[in-house]
């Protein structure tokens, strides 16, 4: 079988490989504390062709003995990504080689490619592993029935996926593997969560949905979008962990980062700056007490 080279990098026992699901497009106007002009201004400044174009990585985790996803993408739901697949294997990684499914939360562009069409595992020798504030949350009938009727199917996506797994290991926060940590990173969904991998010099955080629009967002962390739960809230973590993550030269992973998958957050007058690749920025010594949660 060819393959094909994805972003990639090592942390702890673990190489890291960004794989693409693909693209959604989200309104501008789901964004708040910042009009949708200024919005599409700065997205054509960084570069974006298309300004409402939301990038979907999933993560591939290799080494002391496991192969590890984090996220499944949205396996082409409401016309979203569902490149998973096809990407997995031009990295040479079959499936059945997946093990363990660590959840970040489960959003439908986060679960939607853990199942197939007719609603069996996508992954059919792994393990599921969520948050249990997540998993209580999607679960509740009584969160259901105050669902609007866009959030309803977003339930339904959630169950499905949860039903096709069954036996799924739940965690509150701390070590979820050995040499990898849950990060609580509260305000996009009830159990929203980060995973440091952790290493002596070159630890990574996985930060899930911290931001969608990242050339907007990092520059501006007060500015939220419509999914996320508590939007104040998600602007507090993401203040806050923008701090974090620029003062020790975390590299950083974000399902809707760029294709390249990894960056690092630079410190600028009055804000932040992402920059991408691996040469973005010098490594730094990251501390081994990083936080648990902010």
């Amino acid at each position: 079988m060819s393959t094909q080279s994805f972003p990639s990098h090592q942390a702890g026992d673990f190489t890291i490989h960004a794989i693409s699901d693909g693209y959604l497009n989200a309104s501008l106007d789901f964004l708040s504390n910042i009009d949708a002009a200024e919005a599409s201004t700065m997205q054509r400044a960084a570069g974006e062709q298309t300004a409402t174009a939301v990038h979907i990585n999933c993560y591939v985790l290799r080494g002391a003995g496991r192969t590890i996803l984090v996220d499944g993408g949205a396996g082409g739901i409401k016309q979203w990504g569902g490149r998973l697949q096809d990407n997995l294997l031009l990295a040479g990684i079959e499936p059945s080689a997946i093990d363990t499914i660590l959840l970040t939360h489960a959003h439908p562009d986060h679960v939607g490619g853990l199942v197939n069409a007719d609603g069996r595992m996508a992954f059919p020798n792994a393990e599921l592993v969520v948050n249990t504030r997540e998993i209580r949350f999607w679960q509740d009938d009584a969160n259901l029935a105050r669902a609007s009727e866009r959030a309803r199917g977003n339930f339904e996506i959630a169950r499905r996926v949860f039903d096709a797994y069954g036996d799924i290991r739940t965690f509150d926060a701390g070590e979820v593997l050995p040499g990898i940590r849950a990060m609580p990173l509260p305000g996009h969904t009830e159990g929203h969560t980060g995973y440091i991998v952790e290493a002596r010099e070159r630890s990574l955080l996985i930060w899930g949905d911290v931001v969608h629009f990242p050339h907007i967002q990092i520059q501006r962390p007060d500015v939220s979008i419509a999914f996320d739960q508590d939007a104040s809230l998600a602007a507090s973590t993401r203040s806050r962990l923008l701090d974090v993550v620029s003062s020790e030269g975390l590299l950083v992973a974000g399902m809707h980062l760029g294709e390249l998958g990894f960056a690092r957050i630079a410190r600028k007058k009055g804000g932040y700056d992402l920059r991408y690749g691996r040469e973005a920025m010098p490594p730094q010594a990251v501390r081994q007490d990083a936080p648990n949660a902010l």
